[in-house]
């Protein structure tokens, strides 16, 4: 029987350019789940409210589904912008999985988390509910980049949410990067490179961006010309990333994952050891 969980929160402020993922967008509006609000009165595009919502459906989804007796040894929140959650939302999954298939002790449970969408305060609820690990969409480190992919977030605010992150004592952080961006250059990749090291992670994921039809890129760009970085360009880029980050102490354990010694994604392995499983929530498969 499985003893891993994928749960989706497909949510996001806005729809980066590059994105093909199962998400709705609920815009920069904070959520106000005032009591007073009744599903009729929710129209039919997600809202803030939506959330709450799916959250109750995903609860559902948890409760009928067939469990063996072997509790979880990791739960993993993708997305979507999974740290859109408020902290009752998230202690709700958690105790709802808990309760129907068990999560070990010492189990990885981990959030991804966009940089904007979160402070010190929920990040301190997350850690009380057992999350020990935090996956940041980092991306790039250079504004004119995170603007040309449609990230939402600034430089300052990467720097603000790995300050955050470390101040509530959570030590298990990830940072993801995107090289083959547009416009981007080696120097640009290797600032980003430099600089998510100098923010002391325990684990880096290095993608190589993918130009996927009907996004905004895809409908936008051709794969490989201007002002796309050429394929020579992109393997370079690969290069570069395994050779800095091994040198600066981390294990290249899988493509595009990279580990300091004892901080290997759990979850992570179980879909390369081709270990079985839990899906829940739109979009995600068993």
């Amino acid at each position: 029987m499985p003893t891993a969980a994928y749960l989706h929160i497909p949510f996001c402020r806005r729809r980066c350019y590059y994105c093909d993922f199962a998400v709705s967008i609920v815009g920069d509006a904070p959520p106000q789940l005032a009591p007073t609000v009744s599903p009729s009165s929710i129209s039919n595009a997600p809202t803030w409210h939506s959330i709450a919502q799916y959250v109750d459906i995903l609860c559902q989804e948890i409760i009928s589904t067939p469990t063996g007796e072997r509790s979880l040894d990791t739960v993993f929140f993708g997305g979507g912008t999974p740290s859109l959650l408020t902290v009752p939302q998230l202690e709700q999954i958690l105790t709802t999985v808990d309760r129907h298939i068990g999560i070990a002790s010492g189990a990885e449970i981990s959030v991804e988390m966009d940089p904007g969408t979160f402070d010190r305060a929920k990040l301190h609820g997350y850690s009380q509910l057992g999350v020990n690990r935090i996956s940041l969409g980092v991306q790039a480190f250079q504004a004119n980049l995170l603007a040309a992919c449609g990230r939402s977030h600034t430089p300052n605010d990467i720097h603000a949410a790995v300050e955050a992150i470390h101040q509530v004592g959570l030590q298990n952080v990830s940072l993801d990067l995107i090289s083959g961006l547009p416009h981007q250059t080696m120097d640009d990749w290797n600032a980003s490179l430099q600089q998510a090291i100098a923010l002391d992670p325990t684990h880096l994921s290095v993608y190589d961006l993918t130009i996927e039809p009907e996004t905004a890129f895809g409908r936008q760009y051709t794969p490989g010309a201007d002002p796309l970085p050429s394929d020579e360009q992109t393997a370079d880029m690969y290069r570069l990333a395994q050779q800095t980050l091994t040198r600066a102490g981390f294990q290249h354990y899988e493509v595009s994952n990279y580990a300091k010694p004892g901080y290997q994604c759990r979850h992570n392995r179980v879909y390369w050891e081709n270990r079985p499983y839990y899906g829940f929530g739109m979009g995600a498969a068993s």
